[in-house]
């Protein structure tokens, strides 16, 4: 029994060779990675490298998103908005995530469609090369980061560059345009969560005051303070107020 578990490994691999060399010849799928003739011709990319760019591209899509969209602000407004009402997990994350992203949608539509009009179509039509069409994309970004960055914050980057100094706003990179936007969009959303916070810590401060001129020193004020948290969000129509405002905000 030994010496067959010993032969057994050659014994597999004789049946092995003894088999039809037509089993080993079948075609498999290959894929390829070649340029090709437009490519050549100084036509523009083959099929290939562009399905290889958007693929590279998708890599980068939840960076595009969160850092050159509205998606931040929105974000961050109601995770604070969520602790300031004191519900913990509800709305879930993927609830506010959900609800970032869409209205992020809803926010960039009017950019998208500029970048669409004057970049992607063009650029499917050939009347644009890729160099011109990145640029064409890039620039309704770049004014939408623009209009929602602080001067100062964008003066910091520009000074960190070392390049030549901008001659206008049209000229400033997008290495410095994008962190300038992103410090700025933070400073925003805690603005408006701290103006989120004080009518709920106001109503904590009474509660927990009514609590100990009552003696319930062992009863925590934020159960209590709870559900009036939630019928004065309610009463004021709360979401309706917030994102109607947070939409605003960046027209």
């Amino acid at each position: 029994m030994k010496a067959v578990r010993a032969f057994l490994p050659l014994i597999i691999l004789g049946c092995l060779a003894a088999l039809p060399h037509r089993l080993f010849a079948a075609d498999l799928p290959q894929v390829t990675l070649s340029i090709g003739d437009a490519a050549q011709k100084g036509g523009g990319l083959s099929v290939n490298l562009q399905i290889l760019f958007i693929l590279t591209l998708l890599t980068f899509a939840p960076a595009i998103l969160i850092l050159l969209t509205s998606f931040t602000r929105i974000l961050v407004v109601l995770s604070l908005l969520r602790q300031a009402l004191g519900t913990q997990q509800l709305p879930s994350n993927q609830i506010l995530i959900g609800l970032a992203l869409f209205l992020t949608f809803f926010i960039m539509t009017p950019v998208w469609q500029r970048v669409n009009s004057q970049a992607l179509q063009p650029y499917l039509n050939h009347q644009i090369s890729e160099k011109v069409a990145v640029q064409r994309a890039i620039k309704p970004v770049k004014q939408f980061m623009l209009k929602q960055t602080r001067e100062k914050d964008l003066a910091l980057f520009v000074s960190f560059a070392k390049n030549k100094k901008p001659r206008n706003i049209s000229d400033v990179p997008l290495t410095a345009i994008v962190p300038a936007f992103v410090i700025s969009e933070l400073k925003t959303a805690f603005q408006i969560g701290f103006m989120l916070y004080i009518p709920f810590l106001i109503l904590d401060i009474v509660v927990a005051s009514i609590l100990l001129s009552m003696g319930m020193m062992m009863l925590p004020p934020v159960m209590i303070s709870l559900p009036f948290k939630l019928m004065l969000f309610v009463l004021v129509d709360g979401w309706y107020l917030i994102v109607g405002s947070l939409v605003k905000s960046f027209m």
